[in-house]
């Protein structure tokens, strides 16, 4: 599952399969098998999957998720997910959270060149936080420091995609937030002029425009592969990039149109106001959005 060279430049439009929240331990067997016969018939240029493959972290379920994402055969970078940090060994959450990932080491949080655009991970996990909810999103100083290293060291002209679990929408102006730092990692993939962020964790898919002091960047969510459903059946993103547009398509196994999406992880005291269940953009509603290539 290598990657392609950077030195080489892709010809034409690229096509990637964004999905995420697969939940295996609670995986829908209907929906994988339809996204393979759509990698299989389609061959898109790469994957990413943006975190929680698992239900609980529990070996088995890593096992059958590693299993699974072994027998795509394109090129594929994986993000953790909240899900995916053990729950019930709180020592191996703490020492060696990565333990149960060992089959798919190569591609978990790897950055992919794919001639002319990178994919470049950006983890929002953290081990523990000071605050009750550990499911939420925190983006470390270290870590959004080395996505930025890894963005700044591309070659001029590079598209980018940065790939991360949780929105990096900040939402609360006193604290209680979706995922903390988020606004200060926007602002700095802003300054960067990235195509968007590829991100999961809500379990609909969205495509918004967020606004920041250094320019607008593009969130864009993938649903869920699992029986944990919201308000979209099983889905994943069809991605294309063509020049500096980026086309987002979501795609449903029961082919129905998804014209309200909607994000239920908000605090209901969100600033700006997004309170949970609340319609928001869906995928593909949102006008084209071409920022500046890198």
């Amino acid at each position: 599952m290598s990657a392609s060279s950077g030195s080489e430049q892709h010809r034409g439009p690229i096509k990637l399969f964004h999905i995420s929240d697969i939940h295996f331990g609670l995986e829908d067997p209907a929906a994988l098998a339809w996204v393979e016969d759509c990698i299989g018939a389609e061959r898109p240029d790469a994957i990413a999957v943006t975190g929680d493959l698992t239900m609980r972290a529990r070996h088995k379920e890593f096992i059958a998720a590693c299993q699974w994402i072994s027998s795509l055969d394109v090129p594929v970078t994986v993000e953790i997910g909240n899900h995916d940090m053990p729950y019930f060994n709180p020592i191996e959450r703490f020492l060696d959270p990565y333990k149960r990932f060992r089959g798919i080491e190569a591609v978990l949080e790897r950055e992919l060149d794919l001639g002319g655009v990178a994919l470049v991970p950006l983890k929002t996990t953290a081990r523990a936080q000071w605050r009750t909810n550990w499911s939420r999103g925190w983006i470390t100083r270290p870590a959004l420091a080395k996505t930025l290293a890894m963005i700044d060291a591309l070659p001029p002209g590079t598209r980018v995609l940065v790939t991360a679990h949780h929105p990096l929408v900040e939402v609360n102006a006193r604290g209680n937030v979706l995922t903390k730092r988020g606004a200060k990692a926007l602002e700095e993939l802003a300054k960067r002029k990235v195509l968007g962020v590829l991100t999961g964790h809500v379990h609909d898919p969205f495509d918004l425009i967020e606004q920041t002091a250094f320019g607008p960047v593009r969130m864009i969510g993938a649903g869920t592969l699992s029986k944990r459903v919201r308000s979209t059946p099983p889905s994943f993103n069809q991605i294309v990039i063509d020049g500096a547009k980026v086309l987002v398509e979501a795609r449903n196994l029961d082919r129905v149109p998804t014209p309200d999406m909607q994000i239920d992880d908000v605090p209901e005291n969100a600033l700006p106001p997004r309170k949970p269940g609340e319609p928001v953009s869906p995928v593909a509603a949102v006008p084209s959005h071409d920022p500046p290539v890198h």
